[in-house]
């Protein structure tokens, strides 16, 4: 009878989904980067939501299959440093900064916001395991999320969508992008839906408000982002003072 080789490491195909979806979502973001430099910009947005699924996706898929490992984290974590703080800040520059007189505001911009996302996501990698850090309640991150950061970042696109074009000064576009980035480092605790809950007798009512947001989507595509956006940004002084009540008790 053969032997299997000393050492040799048998690895199951289940285990190596995950990291096939965290691959795929980058893929997405380089799609998209391309899109949106050939002038495609609504199939740019497309695929960074699409990025935006698989990054939730694959986490999930880690945990139900039991596949977690250093390696996943790690392309994890670049995934979302490009899709979420590179192509985003790439697709407004190329938008609203690209050919005008503050084309160079446009790329201190966009550095500034890959260097924010980069900080944020490495200050994340750094305190998950941090005891204290994680019992900021789990319904709570540090800072804006990668995946929210994005599409915050993606508001001036939005508008621009939406023919809304007293929006597109080049420095107001920058303040908002530096505000947003600002954001993303903060420690602002702000929250989190990953493990919130709810009451039995409301889940028919949040499926109801999930199927009409999910048909906003398809509808009026732009118009829900903007402001679920808005919203987003509304929810963050009503994030802290639940925080702050939460560990005073």
């Amino acid at each position: 009878m053969s032997q299997k080789p000393r050492g040799e490491r048998i690895v199951k195909i289940r285990h190596m989904i995950p990291n096939m979806v965290t691959i795929f979502s980058i893929c997405a973001g380089l799609t998209a980067l391309r899109m949106g430099i050939e002038g495609n910009v609504e199939k740019a947005l497309y695929l960074i939501m699409l990025a935006v699924f698989l990054d939730a996706a694959d986490g999930k898929l880690a945990r139900m299959l039991k596949s977690s490992s250093d390696i996943g984290a790690e392309l994890d974590t670049l995934a979302d440093f490009f899709n979420f703080g590179i192509v985003p800040g790439i697709l407004v520059y190329t938008v609203v900064f690209d050919g005008t007189e503050q084309a160079n505001l446009g790329w201190f911009t966009v550095l500034t916001m890959a260097a924010a996302c980069a900080l944020r996501l490495a200050r994340f990698n750094v305190t998950s395991d941090d005891a204290e850090d994680m019992s900021t309640e789990r319904n709570y991150f540090v800072g804006v999320p990668a995946p929210a950061f994005a599409s915050l970042s993606l508001m001036p696109i939005f508008l621009q969508l939406l023919n809304a074009d007293w929006v597109f000064s080049p420095h107001l576009v920058s303040i908002y992008l530096l505000l947003m980035a600002a954001l993303a480092i903060s420690r602002i605790p702000t929250y989190s839906i990953k493990h919130a809950s709810v009451k039995s007798k409301h889940v028919a009512l949040l499926l109801f408000g999930s199927t009409l947001v999910m048909m906003s989507l398809l509808v009026f595509t732009w118009q829900t982002f903007v402001v679920a956006n808005v919203l987003y940004l509304l929810s963050l002084p009503l994030s802290v003072r639940c925080y702050r009540r939460q560990n005073a008790g």
